[in-house]
């Protein structure tokens, strides 16, 4: 590799099925950056260490997935305001010597759904479906963007209690047997679960109960088309798929890396779409 050029990363554990050096990739070919953006494998025992050898072995920082988000956050000297309200940490780069943390899961959820549905945060009341990592993210984001009512079905109710008492009087927690009515008056359903995804087939929540004027996405994309899409599609409701996200989520840590803010296009996403076999 050329002397001078700017290496990322993106580790987790396991990490080959990760399609975040294609998205890198293709903006370093494109914008012409003597770049790198390499998958890397760490267990967690070996994370600390290697986050502490990130500025020694020429990185400038790079993206942080499952398992490895929590240990993130503990490890960085610094955390942006998303990380924080989140708990979690997927980008990590250097400012002033400092290793910081941040997490782009919320902006690339609100990306997404400016692109593909603008004006969305003023659709509210939000049900949102799970109470996990993804939940948190989207949350965050729909607070920022102003809906003030977003309740929370989960399976285990106290999890989903853990998530109002977190972000406030705005959150709501609901077990799944309440999904019917909070729907009736719903302009968004947001699906962070993972059902839905090939191997585990089933329909997150029925739209049916739905306002015809609702939007329904679901965070997951392989499949790109889930049931719950199908469902709410067949019904004539507006849809979004979760392909933008993944897409979205990677804009600002790329810009920190590489200096230049990449556009997700249509060219990228038909790129991803033949790399999961989707049409």
């Amino acid at each position: 590799m050329a002397e001078g050029s700017k290496k990322a990363f993106v580790t987790g554990h396991p990490i080959a099925h990760s399609r975040s050096p294609k998205i890198h990739g293709h903006w370093l070919a494109k914008y012409g950056i003597d770049g790198s953006y390499r998958a890397i494998d760490v267990a967690p025992y070996d994370f600390a260490e290697f986050v502490q050898t990130l500025a020694a072995n020429g990185y400038r920082g790079g993206n942080v997935t499952i398992p490895h988000k929590e240990a993130a956050f503990a490890l960085v000297s610094r955390r942006d305001d998303a990380a924080d309200a989140i708990g979690a940490v997927n980008t990590l780069w250097f400012e002033d010597g400092a290793l910081w943390g941040g997490n782009t899961d919320g902006h690339g959820f609100a990306a997404n759904l400016d692109e593909h549905a603008p004006g969305w945060a003023s659709n509210g009341p939000a049900v949102v479906l799970g109470a996990g990592g993804a939940s948190r993210a989207v949350i965050h984001a729909l607070i920022e963007r102003g809906v003030s009512d977003i309740r929370i079905v989960n399976r285990t109710l106290a999890r989903a209690e853990e998530l109002s008492h977190r972000f406030g009087s705005s959150v709501s927690a609901h077990g799944v047997a309440a999904t019917g009515e909070l729907l009736a008056d719903a302009g968004l359903l947001i699906n962070t679960t993972a059902l839905g995804m090939h191997g585990n087939e089933g329909l997150s929540a029925d739209p049916a109960g739905l306002p015809a004027h609702a939007l329904v996405t679901d965070l997951v994309y392989v499949p790109l088309e889930t049931p719950l899409l199908a469902a709410a599609r067949a019904r004539g409701l507006k849809t979004v798929d979760g392909l933008g996200m993944l897409l979205h989520q990677a804009v600002p840590g790329f810009e920190r890396w590489f200096g230049v803010r990449p556009e997700v296009t249509a060219e990228l996403r038909r790129m991803i779409l033949a790399d999961i076999g989707a049409k």
